[in-house]
C-alpha cells in the first residue's frame, strides 16, 4: 500500500522559504516510506515568499525593481505581474515583505516606531507605471509600524504636524500628526481595484492592537510600546476624520495588518480581505487535503499565536474537517502550543535535536528539519506496527 502524504508548509522566517521547508519535509518523510505519494504545497499567507509563488501559480512573472527599504536605504526588491496577456486586467501583487519586512531591517536598528513602508507605496506606483489596474498587496513579515503612513507618503499624501511640517518616517512620529492632505494622492488609485490579503486578526488599536501585540518582536521596549500604541490611535483618529474611510480603522479585522498597513490602504479604499481566500484560491487545497492519509504541516514557531489564522491552524482545520490526521513540525515550540489540538492538528513537535544558538539553526536547517520529519515517521511506524499487533 503506498500513503498519500501532502506536505503543506508554510516558510521559516528568515530560514527557508515554503518551498525549501516543504522539499525538506519530503526528504525526511521518503527515508522512512520510500514509495511514499507525496503532494508538495507550499504555502504562502501574505508574507516572504507570496509574489514569486502567485506569479508561479498564475503564470506571471516577476518585475524586479529598487525601493526604500524600511530603515530608509533602497534595497533590490519586485512585484509579480499576472494576466498580463488575458482579457482582464492585468493584476499586480505587492509583497510589503520583500521591501518592508523584518529580514530587511538590521539587528541594530530594530525599532519599529522608526521604520517605514514607505517602499510599499514606491511599488504600489510602479505596478500602476507598469499598466496594473487590479493591486493585492501580501501582508506579513513586517519590519514596520507605521500604519502604513510611509505607503500613504509615497502615493502623494503629505501627513504634517501643527506647524505644517511633513511628519518624518515611522509610527512614533504620528503621534504629531494634524492633518492628512490626500489633494496630490496618485489619480490612478481611484480606477484601481486594491485589495489587501491580511489576517482578519490583527487590528490596529486597543488592547490587542499590533503596537502591543508584535512591536516588542519588531524591537519596542515596553516604553516604546506605549509610544508607538497612543501614536497609531491619534493615525486612526486623523485618518477617520480626514478621509471619512467605510470601517473602523481601529478595530476592523485587518486594520492592523503588517504594523497598521492594512489601516492605511484602506484609507484610500482598498478593500481588506482574510488572506487565506485570496492566496489559496488557486491551489484547490481542500480537494488535495482530502485525498491524503496524512498531512504534515511546519512553521517556526508553535504558540497561541497559530490559532489566530497561522498556516498550520488553516491546513489542520480543513484537513479536519475531511477527516485526515495532521501533525505539524515547529521550529520552537511555545507558550499555547496545545491550543491547536482544538483546531484539528494530532500531534506536533520541535525539530531541534539539542540546544543550539539561532545562526546554527538556521544554517543547518535544512538537514535539521529533514532529521526531524524522519523520527517523527519512526515513532509513527512503532506506532502502527504496536497497534497491529495488539490488535
Amino acid at each position: 500500500m503506498s500513503y498519500r502524504i501532502v506536505i503543506a508548509p508554510s516558510g521559516f522566517k528568515e530560514s527557508l522559504s515554503a518551498a525549501q521547508v516543504a522539499e525538506s519535509i519530503a526528504e525526511g518523510v521518503l527515508r522512512v516510506i520510500p514509495d511514499a505519494d507525496i503532494d508538495l504545497i507550499p504555502l504562502v499567507d501574505g508574507g516572504e515568499g507570496t509574489a514569486e509563488a502567485l506569479a508561479l501559480a498564475g503564470g506571471g512573472r516577476l518585475v524586479p525593481c529598487t525601493a526604500t527599504g524600511p530603515v530608509g536605504r533602497p534595497v533590490p526588491t519586485h512585484f509579480a505581474l499576472l494576466g498580463e496577456s488575458g482579457p482582464g486586467p492585468v493584476t499586480a501583487v505587492v509583497e510589503m515583505a520583500a521591501v518592508a519586512g523584518l529580514s530587511l531591517v538590521p539587528a541594530d536598528l530594530r525599532d519599529p516606531g522608526s521604520t517605514t513602508t514607505y517602499g510599499v507605496g514606491e511599488l504600489i506606483r510602479a505596478a500602476l507605471d507598469r499598466g496594473a489596474r487590479r493591486v493585492l498587496v501580501g501582508c506579513g513579515d513586517s519590519g514596520t509600524s507605521d500604519g502604513g503612513a510611509g505607503a500613504l507618503q509615497a502615493l502623494g499624501a503629505r501627513l504634517t504636524d501643527h506647524h505644517g511640517r511633513e511628519l518624518p518616517p515611522g509610527g512614533a512620529a504620528l503621534g504629531e500628526l494634524v492633518r492628512v492632505d490626500t489633494s496630490g494622492l496618485d489619480r490612478r488609485l481611484a480606477t484601481t481595484e486594491l485589495l489587501v490579503a491580511c489576517n482578519p486578526f490583527n487590528v490596529l488599536c486597543g488592547a490587542q492592537g499590533v503596537a502591543r501585540v508584535f512591536g516588542p518582536q519588531k524591537g519596542a521596549s515596553p516604553a516604546d510600546v506605549e509610544v508607538l500604541s497612543a501614536a497609531l490611535e491619534r493615525w486612526a483618529a486623523v485618518l477617520t476624520r480626514d478621509l471619512s474611510p467605510r470601517i473602523d480603522l481601529r478595530t476592523a479585522p485587518g486594520s492592523g495588518a503588517s504594523g497598521g498597513l492594512g489601516a492605511g490602504l484602506a484609507a484610500v479604499g482598498a478593500r481588506l480581505l482574510p488572506r487565506f481566500e485570496v492566496l489559496l484560491d488557486r491551489l484547490d487545497l481542500d480537494a488535495r487535503l482530502a485525498r491524503a492519509d496524512l498531512v504534515i504541516t511546519a512553521e517556526g514557531a508553535l504558540d497561541h499565536q497559530t490559532v489566530r489564522g497561522k498556516i498550520p491552524a488553516e491546513v489542520a482545520s480543513r484537513a479536519h474537517a475531511a477527516g485526515v490526521p495532521v501533525f505539524v513540525l515547529a521550529g520552537t515550540i511555545g507558550p499555547g502550543a496545545h491550543m491547536v489540538r482544538a483546531i484539528g492538528v494530532d500531534a506536533y513537535s520541535a525539530i531541534l535535536p539539542a540546544p543550539m544558538s539561532l545562526p546554527e539553526a538556521i544554517e543547518g536547517s535544512r538537514e535539521i528539519l529533514a532529521d526531524a520529519t524522519e523520527r517523527s515517521l519512526r515513532i509513527v511506524a512503532l506506532g502502527t506496527r504496536l497497534a497491529v499487533r495488539a490488535a
